[in-house]
């Protein structure tokens, strides 16, 4: 087995696991909206806000959902789950998108402008045409040659973290 490989099935194993371990998380939680520490869960919409800016999103959930140009600005995403969203065009400038999840969404085209994804598992996800200056990705996991497309266009240093963009993607 190459060491390719063998990355590729480490990697998939930790997916699996982490999606386990997220719905165990999931269905722990109070099924009250109303309780304090309740999941946001915005499944299969069609928003028909598109503005989250400045929102405290901290772990919510978007399955599926259709947020085409949508406004994260300055929005509080960590530990947010994205799975199948639809996020082309939107403008995550200045998000903190630690330890979240983006598994086969789109943020083609998306403004990650001084975005914050430390720890983020970014796997099977699109970022053909997303701008990135000043974006920290450190510890996140992408594909491959979506690292490679990034390392493209890739410049700036965050100003929360302080870390240079092409360094936490590790572009050569």
């Amino acid at each position: 087995m190459g060491l390719l490989q063998l990355r590729r099935r480490c990697q998939s194993t930790l997916l699996a696991l982490v999606l386990v371990i997220s719905f165990l998380f999931s269905i722990a939680q109070p099924v009250d909206a109303a309780s304090s520490g309740a999941i946001r869960a915005f499944d299969d919409v069609a928003a028909t806000t598109q503005d989250y800016s400045g929102q405290d999103l901290v772990q919510a959930e978007f399955g599926d959902a259709r947020l085409v140009g949508a406004n994260f600005s300055g929005a509080n995403l960590r530990g947010a789950v994205f799975n199948g969203a639809n996020l082309s065009q939107a403008n995550w400038r200045g998000v903190d998108f630690s330890d979240g999840i983006a598994y086969l969404s789109n943020l083609s085209g998306a403004d990650l402008t001084d975005a914050v994804l430390t720890s983020a598992m970014l796997l099977k996800t699109s970022f053909r045409g997303a701008t990135v200056t000043g974006a920290d990705f450190s510890d996140a996991m992408l594909d491959r040659d979506q690292i490679i497309q990034l390392c493209r266009t890739a410049e700036g240093i965050n100003s929360v973290t302080g870390v240079e963009t092409r360094e936490s993607l590790g572009c050569r």
